[in-house]
């Protein structure tokens, strides 16, 4: 029973933590400054975590991986559409997988 107070108590300041830590940033935000260096680092920080989390993905898919990123990336500047451009890649990897590629 001791065990089951343990893991409700670490979930709680988990949650806690995580909400103080949205809490703080949309204090802060107000706060920040919207012009100069500090605005183009914010301005590039949504690109920068995406490419942190494509790029590893990209690389552990190999050859089709990149394929597919690349012609993600392509249509969506092509075309604008996210949607359309992120089922391309999938069905890249996918016809790829399913040819043994």
């Amino acid at each position: 029973m001791a065990e089951n107070g343990r893991v409700l108590l670490v979930i709680f300041m988990a949650a806690l933590v995580t909400y103080g830590l949205r809490l703080g940033g949309l204090v802060l935000a107000g706060r920040l400054p919207k012009t100069g260096r500090f605005r183009l680092f914010m301005d590039a920080l949504p690109g920068t975590i995406l490419l942190s989390l494509i790029v590893p993905a990209a690389l552990a898919a190999g050859f089709w991986g990149w394929v597919a990123t690349a012609a993600t990336a392509l249509c969506s500047l092509k075309t604008g559409n996210v949607f359309v451009s992120m089922l391309l890649g999938v069905a890249i990897v996918a016809v790829s997988r399913y040819f043994g590629g």
